[in-house]
C-alpha cells in the first residue's frame, strides 16, 4: 500500500518510525490517514524483526485530532462508518506486540492525544500541549481515551480533564504521569531514538513478553496476573536468547540476541 498521509521509515535495524504527514492541517486525522494507519499497524504486528516503534508528527505538531473540515456536514451514517475505521485503527495500534514511543511536539489534541495514550510511553517537547476537547464539540473521546486516560491518571483527574475540555501543558502531563520526560524541542527525536536503541538492544522475546504481561495483567486479579507472568517467564528461560544472555554476561561481551 502506497501511503499518502503517513510516512514509514526504518532508520536503524528493528526501529520503525511512523510519521503523521499532513503538516498543512496539523496532521489532522482523516479517513485516508485512518485507513493507512490501520494498514501499517496490521502489517507491523507480524513483523518478527521489529523491536520498537516511534510515532511522531511532521512539522510543528504531533496530531491535532480528527479532521473537522472533513467531518463538517457528515451524515450520522458516514460518521459512524468513519468511526468504525478509527476504532479498528486504534485497536490495531494497541495490539502491536512491541513498545511504541510517542514523540510529541506542538499539539496532541483529541484523537492525537488518544493515540499518544495508546502508545506505551511518551516523550514531549517543551511547549507541547495535550487535550481532549470533545465535550466542547458535543461528543466524547471514542478511541479509548476515557479508559486509557483513567488508567494513567486515575478517575478524578481524568474526569476533570475530559469534562473541562481544557488543554494542558507538557509539564502538567509530566506531573500527572502521562509523559516520561519533557525535553527541548531540538532534542526530542535524539532522546526518543536513544531510548528506542536501548530497547532494541535488549532480548526481543523478553521485551515482547514484558509488554504482554504488563498490559494483560491490568485486567486480571493478582493471582491470575502472576500466573500470566510465570507463563511468559517459563517460556523465556528455555530460549536461545536466555542462554546467550547468560553466556555473554560471563564472557564479559555484548550479547547478540536473535529472538529465538
Amino acid at each position: 500500500m502506497a501511503y499518502q498521509t503517513i510516512k514509514v521509515t526504518e532508520p536503524e535495524a528493528g526501529i520503525t518510525v511512523i510519521t503523521f504527514a499532513r503538516p498543512e492541517v496539523a496532521n489532522a486525522l482523516s479517513t485516508a490517514m485512518g485507513r493507512e494507519l490501520l494498514d501499517i499497524w496490521s502489517r507491523l504486528r507480524s513483523d518478527t524483526d521489529l523491536r520498537v516503534v516511534i510515532l511522531e508528527g511532521e512539522g510543528r505538531h504531533f496530531q491535532a485530532g480528527a479532521d473537522l473540515k472533513e467531518r463538517n456536514g457528515m451524515t450520522d451514517e458516514a460518521w459512524a462508518e468513519q468511526h468504525r475505521l478509527f476504532e479498528a485503527m486504534i485497536r490495531a495500534q494497541l495490539a502491536c506486540p512491541v513498545p511504541i514511543i510517542a514523540a510529541v511536539q506542538g499539539a496532541a489534541m483529541g484523537g492525537g492525544c488518544e493515540m499518544s495514550l495508546a502508545c506505551d510511553f511518551t516523550y514531549a517537547a517543551e511547549g507541547a500541549r495535550f487535550g481532549l476537547p470533545e465535550a466542547g464539540l458535543g461528543i466524547m473521546p471514542g478511541l479509548g481515551g476515557t479508559q486509557l486516560l483513567t488508567r494513567a491518571v486515575g478517575p478524578r483527574r481524568a474526569l476533570e480533564i475530559m469534562t473541562t475540555a481544557a488543554p494542558f501543558t507538557a509539564e502538567k502531563a509530566l506531573e500527572w504521569g502521562l509523559v516520561s520526560a519533557v525535553v527541548p524541542a531540538d532534542a526530542l527525536m535524539e532522546t526518543v531514538r536513544g531510548v528506542a536503541r536501548q530497547i532494541a538492544s535488549r532480548a526481543p522475546l523478553s521485551v515482547r513478553g514484558l509488554k504482554r504481561v504488563v498490559h494483560g495483567g491490568q485486567d486480571l486479579d493478582l493471582k491470575h496476573a502472576m500466573d500470566l507472568e510465570l507463563t511468559v517467564y517459563n517460556h523465556l528461560f528455555t530460549t536461545a536468547d536466555r542462554r546467550e544472555g547468560v553466556a555473554s554476561f560471563n564472557d564479559k561481551r555484548t550479547p547478540v540476541f536473535e529472538g529465538r
